[in-house]
């Protein structure tokens, strides 16, 4: 009995500490998972002639408005959902892009939106407090910088990019006094990688969408001038 105890306490030990990402279910590529659910899509529409969608009527980013419904999915086309999906414990929230022509499935990142409702409630309290956010600059139209000192955060907020390892995403507020994330760097990065035919006055957040898993989400939209990325109204 002895000599067994230690066995058993071993592979307690090593099931409490096994991370959530190491399970077998997000070890799955994302663009496996994605295609699976594409594919299960394409599926459920050929059979109902409509989409497995949610639509958001709160959600004015056009992005992430359609929300894939996983319970009209599981289990006749598609087993469970995703492992790294919200529905099954992830951070990923599925949505459909492209609705009309060619319904495409991208994902919105929880842990951004997470950081956004963070620092939105801190703005929040700002100006129940004061009245006004301490806007410290103005990007463009409609677009604010805000002072972070005196929010009492050590440093301005940003969060990690969806889209490029190495870029950190200011938050900034739109007119309405909503945190959005600025994906200016992003976009510029996208417009050098990836050949285009953009113009003036087309929302350039359509590159992102093309040639990444993710959409801008949080995010007001943006034009091209001079081959660089600006912010629609300015």
């Amino acid at each position: 009995m002895k000599k067994i105890l230690p066995f058993f306490l071993i592979l307690l030990l090593t099931g409490c500490l096994y991370p959530d990402e190491k399970r077998v279910e997000n070890q799955v590529p994302i663009k496996d998972q994605i295609l699976s659910v594409e594919h299960a899509v394409v599926q459920y529409r050929l059979e109902h002639q409509s989409l497995p969608v949610r639509y958001s009527e709160t959600a004015t980013n056009p992005f992430q408005q359609y929300l894939v419904e996983f319970h009209k999915l599981v289990p006749r086309y598609l087993q469970q959902p995703p492992g790294n999906s919200f529905e099954n414990g992830g951070v990923y929230q599925y949505v459909l892009v492209n609705v009309e022509k060619d319904p495409k499935v991208k994902l919105i990142d929880l842990t951004i939106t997470r950081r956004i409702q963070e620092f939105q409630r801190t703005v929040n309290e700002y100006r129940r407090k004061n009245r006004f956010a301490p806007v410290e600059e103005v990007v463009a139209t409609g677009v604010f910088l805000l002072d972070h000192e005196k929010l009492n955060l050590k440093e301005a907020p940003t969060v990690k990019s969806p889209f490029h390892p190495d870029h950190r995403l200011p938050l900034l507020m739109d007119g309405d006094g909503t945190v959005i994330v600025d994906y200016t760097l992003d976009l510029n990065y996208a417009l050098n990688k990836f050949d285009h035919q953009l113009k003036p006055g087309d929302d350039i957040r359509s590159i992102l969408v093309k040639h990444f898993f993710f959409v801008p989400q949080n995010s007001v939209p943006y034009s091209i001038e001079q081959g660089r990325a600006v912010f629609a109204n300015e």
